[in-house]
């Protein structure tokens, strides 16, 4: 028999709940002989030893949490590991890592292996994560704590900490309509990532407010990418009228529109504005650096991990966002009807 039985499998194979087991394993008066008969039983065929599960769920911890993700932009990614790992290092925790794919079918499988091997106290998502929903019920099933980054949806499931994408992307619109901008582009977010869909929404909000008509053909479909920024960047400057600005959900993308911008010679910001989102270190070391939506990245990881360590109520923090101006925007040199 495998070492690696787990609790939750002698649980199954008694027939009982998890929680019964952990009484058993803990003394627990309340427990009738014929259903601790039947765990130790169980038990002993699986020859399963208790010492670290019986640990953590009487209560005990084994002082290490999870962080699940699948994120395409390293960048984005750093920050939200060092924001995790900063809190984790000053409270003695210790933090694993662990990319996914939500698009495999078997996900949520992948994800209840690694709570009942690595016997973690606690799991952090991050998008696109956060909304898998066969990741949300692998961990609701299994009755641990879990905190969310950015969720898109069923926000009173559990604890989240998050920033209003919407009302940001709104903000950079904004921001380039009042310098004269009127045909923006726009490069939308991985699929997976509810806060794409947000970010667009707070985009044509922006156009809608001032009466700038919502131009389909000004949208283009992105991945957090640089490639995906490329082939963006490429499809809005070959239009026979190409926007004078362009802002990509991302900082990634908005790099791959820089170097598309720059393999044609077109001056940035002098003929073609560009903006990002995230405020990753990619957007302080291109040329020119990016303008770009400051979303505090590292403060949002390092609050989820306060949230889970803390325990407590289920909660929701929003954080503040800023918009950061650079060298890649400017007014436009020339404003087509």
């Amino acid at each position: 028999m495998s070492e690696r039985a787990n609790i939750r499998d002698v649980a199954a194979r008694a027939g009982v709940a998890v929680k019964t087991v952990s009484r058993v394993l803990n003394g627990h008066p309340y427990v009738s002989a014929e259903t601790r008969s039947r765990v130790e039983a169980a038990m002993a065929a699986l020859e399963f030893r208790p010492s670290v599960a019986a640990r953590i769920l009487s209560g005990g911890k084994s002082n290490q949490i999870a962080l699940i993700y699948d994120n395409h932009s390293p960048y984005y990614m750093f920050q939200i590991q060092t924001g995790c790992w900063d809190l984790c290092r000053e409270k003695g925790v210790r933090l694993l890592a662990q990319p996914v794919d939500v698009a495999d079918p078997l996900v949520g499988e992948q994800v209840r292996g690694l709570v009942s091997e690595s016997h973690v106290d606690g799991i952090i998502l991050s998008s696109p994560v956060t909304d898998c929903e066969a990741v949300l019920k692998a961990l609701d099933a299994m009755d641990i704590p879990f905190v969310r980054i950015s969720p898109g949806t069923n926000h009173a499931l559990t604890s989240s900490v998050f920033m209003d994408d919407a009302q940001a992307a709104d903000d950079m619109t904004t921001h380039l309509i009042n310098l004269g901008h009127r045909r923006i582009g726009f490069i939308k977010g991985h699929p997976n990532h509810m806060a794409s869909d947000d970010r667009l929404f707070g985009y044509r909000r922006a156009l809608d407010r001032v009466g700038i008509a919502f131009e389909p053909a000004l949208v283009c479909d992105g991945a957090f990418d640089f490639d995906s920024g490329v082939r963006a960047g490429h499809d809005l400057l070959d239009q026979p009228i190409p926007p004078t600005a362009i802002f990509a959900a991302n900082d990634d993308m908005a790099a791959g529109v820089l170097a598309v911008a720059h393999d044609r010679g077109i001056p940035v910001p002098g003929q073609l504005s560009v903006a990002g989102f995230d405020d990753t270190t990619l957007a302080r070391t291109v040329w020119p650096p990016l303008t770009t939506i400051h979303q505090p990245m590292a403060e949002l990881a390092r609050t989820a991990t306060a949230i889970l360590i803390e325990g407590g109520e289920i909660c929701h923090r929003r954080l503040p966002h800023t918009l950061v101006e650079r060298g890649s925007v400017a007014p436009p040199v020339r404003n087509p009807a």
